[in-house]
């Protein structure tokens, strides 16, 4: 057996390893993920997976709805936000009261600025992992 048939093999033998071993359940893969942003007084979702729609509850605040629902709220989320300016002015993803909604369902979020006063973002990208 030639040398490239042997790397080949070994390929094929570590993705049928890998295949059985993380599937669709498994908890390192994102649950859902969006890249939206409010754009020309409107949101805009550029790309989206497992969401159902992001609507703006107020200036900076956003409710990001599951198209499937989440087993539980007991999700981790991570989200970054661009600034609308180039001149240093940083934008903040946050949750800031109990008011904000962590559902199966749906999940609230708050972009901020480093002041703390919610203002919009023309891009912000949400990753919940479960």
């Amino acid at each position: 057996m030639s040398l490239a048939s042997r790397i080949g093999a070994l390929a094929g033998r570590i993705g049928r390893e890998v295949k059985a071993k993380v599937g669709a359940d498994h908890p390192g893969l994102a649950r859902a993920w969006v890249c939206f942003g409010f754009v020309g007084h409107q949101v805009v979702v550029r790309a989206a997976h497992n969401v159902a729609s992001v609507t703006r509850l107020a200036p900076g605040r956003y409710r990001v709805s599951f198209a499937s629902p989440l087993p539980d709220a007991n999700y981790c989320w991570v989200g970054v936000a661009r600034s609308n300016t180039n001149t240093g002015t940083q934008r903040l993803l946050i949750v800031r009261s109990t008011a904000d909604e962590k559902t199966p369902t749906h999940v609230d979020v708050g972009c901020a600025t480093s002041a703390a006063s919610f203002a919009d973002s023309a891009e912000i990208n949400l990753v919940v992992y479960r």
